[in-house]
């Protein structure tokens, strides 16, 4: 994995993501050209850096670890593994206080020393991911707890192109 260095972003060329936090929708760019487009969820509590917050961090980071290769369709992850269920209906009524992370698990780590890495604001430790979310939840509103919610199908496209390595910019 190659961590990217923050006086090259933005890329001018390969793939990187865009999280615009106003719009509520991720970017995928190859180099200076935009390709795609989905819609996203990021934190209820809007944007910030601080751990426990429950708000979702600003500047550059990058994938550094990308979790749930060959898992099926809305896998649920706890701790960032399979728990061997699969998300339904049924096993969300019997768990009614669960924040469903499915399907595939992207980990961001900052690349901004004191605004998205180290001490507090860290968002690695802040376990910062994008991950699926189940059909119900809204997306292109907040409603998170920090993380960027996805639905699973965008996830999974989102997932094939975001190698480890992959900068990221969250932005308002």
């Amino acid at each position: 994995m190659h961590t990217p260095r923050l006086d090259a972003l933005p890329p001018r060329d390969g793939c990187w993501l865009e999280v615009d936090i106003g719009r509520q929708c991720l970017i995928q760019w190859l180099g200076e050209q935009p390709q795609r487009e989905w819609l996203v969820s990021t934190a209820l509590a809007g944007t910030g850096q601080r751990e426990s917050s429950g708000c979702t961090p600003l500047g550059w980071h990058y994938v550094r670890a990308a979790i749930g290769a060959g898992q099926p369709a809305g896998t649920v992850f706890r701790g960032r593994r399979p728990t061997g269920e699969v998300y339904s209906a049924a096993l969300a009524d019997a768990h009614p206080e669960r924040d469903w992370i499915l399907t595939r698990i992207l980990w961001l780590c900052g690349l901004e020393r004191d605004v998205n890495r180290g001490g507090d604001v860290d968002s690695q430790r802040r376990y910062i991911y994008l991950h699926g979310t189940p059909p119900d939840q809204p997306m292109g509103a907040p409603r998170s707890h920090g993380c960027i919610r996805m639905r699973d199908e965008a996830l999974l496209e989102v997932f094939a192109l975001a190698l480890p390595g992959t900068p990221v910019w969250l932005h308002e």
